[in-house]
């Protein structure tokens, strides 16, 4: 064990302890984590608020993902999307990953409590509980709702960036997560269909493996119609304007058009492509609300 523990060890690179906090995915999060904040007034924000907000909510957000890869590990090894994970190849020591999540972790929370403000650094760690704790070692291999239940922890940061300049929960704050939250089903199970052999081989009860791909279409379509409306939203309640709705419903539209081809099977590879899409989608409905709102802000609308 010795031995194993050093040749880990000693194969790891920092390349590999980058890759356990998943920088992708963290920098879409910290995309929407700042337009929170940019969001949240219609002033100028401190850039000790931008810039060290942003990153304690980062490492927390790596911690969490680095939990994810040692939870995930044996099931990693079997899957093509993870299979070069570094916890996987054995570059990394699952003890090493988790004493780097710690770090990470007790860096982040430091940074939140000492120079942002409590509900910020309580919302973040219950966010980073509810992602590496409720959802990767409970709610992934227990049901097929998975990622709706456990996709709250994964809408939380526009919350969390409002919270770090307002220091309160807004209803418009709540609205930005009401967004994601609708999003991540129809962005998850796109990517499950295309990787369904996969999960079924190594027992993961995603929907399209309990109940089948036509049954996961349907419901893909269903709840991009609901992230449709919810979409909407902001400009119904007057938190952005006539720029907004104009993206909103061009992006919705065409998230739409991806979910009908996909449930019809009428374009090739149309899973993965609408889970890219996906991407996009709330890449630019998020800039979209920033653009309106200082749009807004100046006179232009």
């Amino acid at each position: 064990m010795t031995t194993l523990i050093r040749t880990a060890a000693a194969s790891a690179s920092w390349k590999d302890y980058l890759e356990l906090t998943k920088p992708k995915v963290v920098a879409l999060m910290i995309i929407t984590s700042a337009i929170g904040m940019l969001l949240s007034t219609p002033g100028a924000i401190s850039w000790q608020v931008l810039l060290l907000g942003n990153i304690g909510i980062a490492l927390c957000a790596g911690s969490a993902a680095a939990i994810n890869h040692v939870v995930d590990r044996r099931i990693d090894v079997h899957m093509a999307r993870t299979q070069r994970r570094p916890l996987a190849q054995g570059r990394v020591n699952p003890l090493h990953a988790l004493l780097f999540a710690l770090v990470l972790g007790v860096l982040g929370m430091g940074i939140l409590l000492l120079w942002i403000n409590p509900l910020t650094a309580w919302l973040t760690l219950g966010s980073l509980l509810g992602y590496a704790v409720i959802y990767t070692s409970f709610l992934k291999r227990a049901t097929p709702q998975n990622i709706v239940i456990g996709g709250l922890a994964g809408a939380a940061p526009p919350l969390l960036g409002w919270t770090a300049v307002t220091g309160r929960i807004d209803a418009e704050a709540l609205l930005l997560v009401l967004i994601i939250f609708a999003w991540t089903p129809p962005h998850f199970w796109a990517l499950a269909i295309h990787r369904k052999a996969e999960y079924a081989k190594v027992a993961i009860p995603m929907l399209p493996v309990t109940h089948g791909e036509q049954y996961t279409k349907l419901h893909i379509l269903l709840y991009t119609f609901m992230l449709f409306a919810v979409s909407l939203l902001p400009y119904v309640i007057h938190m952005s304007g006539m720029l907004y709705l104009v993206a909103a419903v061009g992006l919705g539209l065409r998230f739409i058009d991806w979910a009908w081809a996909l449930y019809r099977d009428s374009r090739k590879h149309a899973a993965i492509k609408t889970f890219k899409f996906s991407l996009w989608y709330l890449l630019w409905l998020f800039v979209a609300l920033l653009v309106d709102h200082y749009a807004g802000v100046i006179g232009w609308l």
